[in-house]
């Protein structure tokens, strides 16, 4: 698959060529759910906090006897049925909230991701951008690109580019992202993914397995050296008596 190659000026130069394992994946639509509840959920941080009948202050002193009253029978002051006490099956901030995934199935759901944006056409390429940090310039060519301006954009860089950086940190609904760090959240809530040229490169390199090295000439078997059998200690001459003094 190819995608339209643009310059920092923001006229079409040629196309780039996208990896057919990344870009041309099946698309599971279920996997990709999963993936994308799974990052979600492992964002999440609980908040909500209410204390149970143990963290209450109060006596643990029966308040009336259990019977001979006429009331109902009570229990502590502390109790969930009366006010002032805990909270029966409240929130937690201590809940747990995160889901793991094996590593062949996320990689699965972002190729997914990936296929399904691709075949939108959402994706574009850019072959470079200056270290000029200037966020009139940065808005010049986003004009110019076929994106839609005031949707969410993602620039997916292959590192540290200072100039890209700091020239989109001030628009709003754009982001940039690291090509090791793609995920199925930004690739499916992104109208536009706009890849530089060696982030394409660098994706690949980070999330397909590499190609299986060549098979090693397989020399011949060592020769196991025979051990000579030990032979038997000469066996030791009987010490003459000791001379016992008179």
């Amino acid at each position: 698959m190819t995608i339209d190659l643009y310059t920092a000026t923001g006229t079409k130069k040629g196309s780039l060529e996208l990896p057919a394992s990344m870009f041309e994946a099946n698309i599971n639509k279920g996997l990709m759910h999963l993936a994308l509840i799974r990052q979600q959920s492992n964002r999440r941080h609980p908040i909500a906090h209410v204390k149970h009948r143990g963290e209450i202050v109060g006596s643990t002193k029966k308040m009336f006897q259990q019977k001979g009253t006429g009331q109902a029978r009570r229990g502590p002051i502390r109790s969930p049925l009366l006010k002032g006490g805990g909270k029966a099956f409240g929130p937690r901030n201590e809940a747990n909230f995160i889901k793991n995934m094996p590593k062949k199935m996320r990689r699965a759901a972002l190729f997914s991701c990936l296929s399904l944006r691709a075949k939108e056409g959402a994706i574009i390429g850019l072959e470079e951008y200056g270290d000029d940090i200037k966020t009139k310039t940065f808005m010049m060519l986003l004009k110019k690109l076929p994106v839609e301006f005031g949707r969410r954009i993602l620039f997916v860089l292959p590192g540290r580019h200072r100039g890209l950086e700091l020239s989109a940190r001030n628009v709003p609904r754009v982001k940039t992202i690291f090509a090791p760090y793609l995920n199925p959240e930004d690739v499916l809530g992104s109208k536009n993914i706009i890849f530089l040229k060696d982030a394409v490169q660098v994706a690949e390199d980070t999330f397909v397995k590499e190609k299986t090295a060549e098979p090693k000439e397989v020399s011949a078997p060592k020769e196991k050296k025979i051990m000579k059998p030990k032979t038997e200690k000469a066996a030791k001459k009987p010490s003459a008596p000791k001379k016992v003094k008179a």
